[in-house]
């Protein structure tokens, strides 16, 4: 009397097969939602570093540049608003009558 392989062998198969779609399906998921796949030993597979990436890396950074001066600029100028804005009346009707006369 052995082991009944015979009796085993569905359940066996259907573990397999199991573990097999569960892999597919993981590696979709990934693929799908944009994470880098792994080697078999752990490298990333996907995505490799092309002339297109880094071109495109080079100008969203040029890009990121040019939007913190703009930003700079613009908390320039919102301090100058608020500062005017919080300013008492009599300073600034002075500073606007001095700019209105003419200088010799």
């Amino acid at each position: 009397m052995g082991f009944p392989f015979e009796t085993f062998a569905p359940v066996i198969a259907m573990i397999g097969i199991l573990a097999v779609g569960g892999w597919i399906f993981t590696t979709w998921l990934r693929i799908k939602h944009g994470y880098p796949l792994d080697g078999a030993w752990g490298q990333a597979v996907y995505p490799k570093t092309s002339s297109e990436t880094m071109e495109r890396v080079k100008l969203l950074t040029a890009e990121n540049a040019q939007l913190k001066a703009e930003l700079g600029s613009i908390k320039d100028r919102l301090a100058t608003v608020e500062r005017i804005v919080t300013d008492d009346s009599h300073r600034l009707t002075q500073e606007i009558e001095s700019l209105r006369l003419p200088k010799n």
